[in-house]
């Protein structure tokens, strides 16, 4: 099986949204920051990222081999009109299960069940999950390997936060740091033996 991490743009000050689910246009302003044109596996969308950002963007595109989100990222999204972008198989965590279909697979027993078959979907590559209480769960239940961060230089003040509120931990690194136009992506290795409260 392949690792498992989490990432997301978020701001300097730690929100991957503003207050109000705002500030996605200064969070993703990266997508649009170059001139090399690149389309999602789905085709649902094409970037226009800098040289740095496109290599990063398709590793990590290459890398993923299926990922685990809320149900709340679910519904905001409409469910991608019917596949996520990355065109991976898309295990949705919810108490309101719907109709498995090709794409998604919705399970309700917990982080461990949706990362359990995130894997078996994935096979040797990386399980990805989404920010916020997903995360938080699965860092909890020592399921995260690394975090890939999206930084991006601003302050939104308020919002959702990257994680929610829980214990602390130490991330060993960064292991990775690529410098581009209005962002860098860092990854960090979670260090689980030296947890704080």
């Amino acid at each position: 099986m392949g690792k498992v991490y989490t990432g997301a743009s978020t701001s300097i000050d730690g929100y991957v949204s503003g207050p109000d689910f705002s500030g996605f246009d200064k969070l993703f302003a990266w997508y649009e920051a170059g001139d090399v044109a690149l389309t999602v596996p789905s085709g649902s969308m094409t970037f226009h990222l800098t040289p740095e950002s496109a290599a990063y963007f398709t590793s990590l595109v290459q890398s993923t081999g299926a990922l685990v989100v809320g149900r709340k990222l679910y519904d905001f999204t409409n469910g991608w009109n019917g596949q996520h972008p990355l065109g991976v198989h898309t295990v949705v965590l919810t108490h309101r299960p719907l109709e498995d279909n090709e794409h998604f697979t919705f399970v309700s027993g917990g982080i461990e069940e949706a990362v359990a078959v995130a894997q078996k979907h994935a096979g040797d590559k990386v399980v990805g999950l989404n920010s916020g209480e997903i995360a938080r769960q699965a860092i909890d239940a020592g399921l995260v390997d690394e975090i890939w961060l999206d930084l991006v230089p601003v302050i939104l003040g308020g919002g959702t936060p990257f994680f929610a509120p829980g214990k602390g931990y130490e991330l060993e690194g960064p292991v990775s740091v690529v410098e581009s136009k209005s962002v860098t992506h860092l990854r960090y290795k979670v260090k689980y033996e030296n947890t704080t409260s």
